[in-house]
């Protein structure tokens, strides 16, 4: 009877770190994933998305039936896996735009002036 004794707080510890490892590992995890479907459940067209590749682009159309969404990619229509949406930025908070065109840069004529006195320098 003894012996039964002695195991009784090593099975005692052993549910609880069972339990501990449940609330530290395996709770939080669910809870991600929970949010993870809502945010894709909540999904709809003119989303800002971004891809698990770092792709950005604007949901152009969902199909729920083989859970696909088509992304418009600055006039390049993509189709991927609802499952390879990282990050969505709902509509109304990105203002509708969500790719922004920026022109070429061009030398400023300061610096064309600035270079042509040190090719004479040299010349001479």
């Amino acid at each position: 009877m003894k012996k039964m004794n002695g195991s009784l707080p090593t099975i005692i510890m052993f549910v609880a770190l069972i339990g501990l490892m449940y609330f530290m590992m395996i709770r939080p995890q669910k809870k991600q994933q929970q949010k993870r479907q809502e945010m894709l459940g909540n999904l709809k067209k003119g989303d800002a998305v971004i891809t698990i590749g770092r792709l950005h682009g604007v949901v152009d159309s969902i199909n729920n039936a083989d859970h696909t969404v088509t992304l418009d990619c600055d006039g390049i229509f993509l189709t991927f896996e609802q499952s390879a949406i990282a990050s969505v930025i709902p509509a109304a908070s990105n203002g509708g735009t969500t790719i922004e065109k920026k022109s070429p840069v061009t030398p400023k004529e300061s610096e064309e002036e600035d270079s042509a006195p040190e090719d004479e320098e040299k010349k001479s």
